[in-house]
């Protein structure tokens, strides 16, 4: 079981969910060790930004990173395709502060990252292991990690509200690869469509639409094709906490349980749990019998050497 980088280099455009501009993104593979970077290619000469938990610094409906005056938002989405893939080291280019929104989902990242091919590095992947329960609370809102042989994601929603359905308010998701591509990657954002107009005349969501979040009115969906999943907002949380959880570093082995929660608590239960060494440990696998997760990309895809 050993660490993962890409193949080759690959670039996608999309649109600026917040600017409603152009993107440029661009994947590079890196050494071991090297971990997830960002950097700004429209700014020569800016700090490189590390994939980390304590670099965020604003959550207001996304995962924000700053570092060195740099700033790369929007990051949940694209670093849940990378930890879905099993990916330890990337390096990504992006010619704004906002990683692209593509269709609001994770699987566009999916494919592209699928189609720069995933390449096995000479070096053990590194998981960090949850060794005693941690749970943060904010108001009736809570989230929390757990021991666990493997790693498993539950999330409850609470919204009163005719577009949401009560029985498909609760969503659970036992991670391998397989199981993120086909039960999670594509459940899109979403939002209310009073609180787009809102945003909207404050220069934000500028680039958001139907083509790339569910939007709700009143009392139901307007997108033409409806939902993807029947329970696809409460799968788009899980897909968000996937990438809000993988700044801690490391892929997980634990069980997260989580009420209400988004990118703020998300943020605050990562560093809880590396604010105490005795909350964790840091663990590797001699092979894929004896790790408690599968990684074996879908659809007859082979991790090279």
């Amino acid at each position: 079981m050993n660490q993962r980088t890409i193949k080759k280099a690959i670039t996608v455009t999309g649109t600026g969910l917040h600017s409603g501009e152009p993107v440029d993104l661009e994947f590079y593979p890196q050494p071991v060790d090297t971990g997830i970077v960002f950097e700004r290619s429209d700014i020569p000469g800016s700090a490189p930004v590390p994939a980390n938990a304590f670099l965020v610094q604003d959550t207001m409906m996304s995962s924000n990173l700053v570092f060195g005056g740099t700033r790369v938002g929007t990051v949940e989405h694209l670093l849940s395709a990378i930890a879905g893939l099993g990916i330890d080291n990337l390096l990504i280019r992006v010619s704004a502060s906002e990683i692209p929104i593509m269709d609001g989902s994770a699987s566009p990242f999916v494919g592209l990252l699928l189609q720069a091919g995933l390449y096995e590095q000479d070096a053990p992947k590194k998981f960090l292991r949850i060794v005693r329960p941690v749970r943060v609370n904010v108001d009736d809102k809570w989230a929390e990690l757990r021991p666990y042989d493997g790693f498993e994601l539950n999330f409850e929603i609470d919204f009163d509200h005719p577009a949401f359905d009560k029985d498909f308010q609760h969503a659970q998701l036992q991670f391998s690869t397989q199981n993120f591509i086909e039960q999670l990657s594509e459940a899109r954002t979403f939002g209310f469509l009073q609180d787009i107009e809102t945003l909207r005349r404050n220069n934000l969501a500028l680039g958001g639409s139907m083509e790339n979040a569910i939007v709700v009115d009143e009392s139901r969906v307007l997108n033409a094709e409806g939902l993807r999943y029947a329970d696809e907002f409460v799968r788009h949380k899980i897909l968000d906490a996937l990438g809000d959880l993988y700044l801690i570093g490391y892929p997980l082995l634990g069980r997260f349980n989580a009420y209400k929660s988004g990118h703020a608590l998300n943020n605050l239960l990562v560093r809880e749990v590396l604010s105490d060494p005795n909350n964790f440990e840091i663990v590797t696998f001699d092979d894929n019998v004896t790790c408690p997760i599968e990684y074996q990309p879908a659809f007859g895809l082979a991790v090279e050497g």
